[in-house]
Parts: C-alpha cells; structure tokens; sequence
C-alpha cells in the first residue's frame, strides 16, 4: 500500500539547512500495523506527514497504492487524502466551536454527504467508540479520553483504507490511553493499515512491526 524510496527532506532558511530525513525507504502493506519509534527530532512527524500527503519530500519516490504521490500539488493531495486518510493526532485537534457530533461529520461534509446521511453516520460511529452520551457537548467539555475518542471517530467516519496516529496517547493517563489502543487495534484486525508514531513502548506492543529512527534515517525494524 505504501512504497517510500530513498526520500530525502531538507527545510531550509537563508541560514539554516536542515536535513529531517535522510534515505528513507519503506514498505508498509495493505492492513498493516506500524509504529515509528525514536527520540524527540529524530524525523518521525516528518514522516508520517510525508505519509499523509501533508508536505511532499524534497526527494525520492512515494508510491501511494500504487500511484506516484511524491510531487503532486496540495490541491491534488487533499483530493486523495479525503476518505483515504484518517488522522489521529495527539492534541486532538477538535474545533472548539464545534460538539461533539458536528466535529465528527466535518470530513462528510467537506465530501459533499447530506445532512441526513452525515449525522445517522455520525451516530452509529459515536455508538462505536462510546461517546454518544457527549453528542450535543463541546470539546472544552470533554475529558482527555474523550476528546481522543471523537478525535478518532471523525478519523474512521469515512472509512479510511489508512490511519495515521501521531502520538495518540501522549495527552492521555494510562486508563484512557489503553483505551485508545484498544480502539486502534480493533480497527487494525477489521483490516485497516495503521502507521503510528510513539514514544511508548507499550503503545509500540500492538503493532506487527516497530520502525526505528534516529537522526533521519531508519536504523532498525522489529517484527512482533
């Protein structure tokens, strides 16, 4: 599903050239799930955001099911990235304007669903992940848990072939966070491809295979 070849991204300033990956090549099949591990700066955002078409590397190939993707234009890339990718970060990323219910639909709404068909998808999905006794609440309202949950129900409502989770369970305390894990895992065993990034080992224990990193470039992979 995913085929990264020698990518390479450099950030530069007038001052400052800065390389964050350096020869990456990777492979991550159809209902796989990684995780990326390595210490604070060591490349692993910048490769999940490379993975979810969020930037374009400043060199290499990046096949995405079988499509080159590594040199398309943002317009281009959030065409893809709508239903195909679901996002997971660790700060949740919820609009603060928004409930619980309105949140979840944002991604429906911006592929152009109905109003009707928005929210009865909207509601199975909460029933999923347990947050249908929040619907109406707003995210200020929400514990951590509970934000991550609708964090991760708008991710799956429209039925992404790829979850991409950077640090799911960074804002979170044990309980929640294994919750959260438990949520991924399930979606992995349905046949859904995950790439995570994390610092914790024991986040790291659900997934077939842990990538490595250290200063840009992979330096290791385990399979579980």
């Amino acid at each position: 599903m995913i085929q990264l070849n020698n990518i390479k991204k450099v950030f530069q300033t007038e001052e400052v050239e800065t390389w964050a990956l350096r020869n990456i090549s990777l492979q991550v099949k159809e209902g796989e799930f990684v995780a990326i591990m390595g210490p604070s700066g060591c490349g692993k955002s910048t490769l999940l955001n490379i993975i979810g078409l969020l930037n374009n590397p400043t060199s290499g190939s990046y096949l995405l099911d079988g499509k080159d993707v590594s040199t398309l234009k943002e317009s281009e890339r959030t065409l893809i990235r709508r239903g195909m990718i679901g996002f997971v970060f660790q700060s949740f990323n919820l609009i603060d304007e928004l409930n619980v219910v309105e949140n979840i639909e944002l991604p429906l709404l911006y592929m152009g669903v109905s109003g009707k068909e928005r929210r009865k998808r909207a509601e199975d999905v909460m029933e999923r992940v347990a947050i249908s006794h929040r619907a109406k609440h707003f995210p200020s309202q929400l514990s951590g848990g509970q934000q991550q949950r609708t964090a991760i129900a708008r991710a799956i409502l429209p039925h992404p072939k790829l979850i991409l989770a950077d640090e799911p369970t960074g804002n979170l305390d044990s309980k929640n966070g294994k919750e959260v894990m438990e949520l991924l895992s399930e979606l992995h065993k349905e046949g859904t491809t995950i790439v995570m990034v994390t610092h914790s080992l024991h986040d790291a224990n659900y997934a077939d295979r842990i990538i490595n990193m250290f200063d840009g470039e992979i330096v290791n992979q385990v399979e579980m």
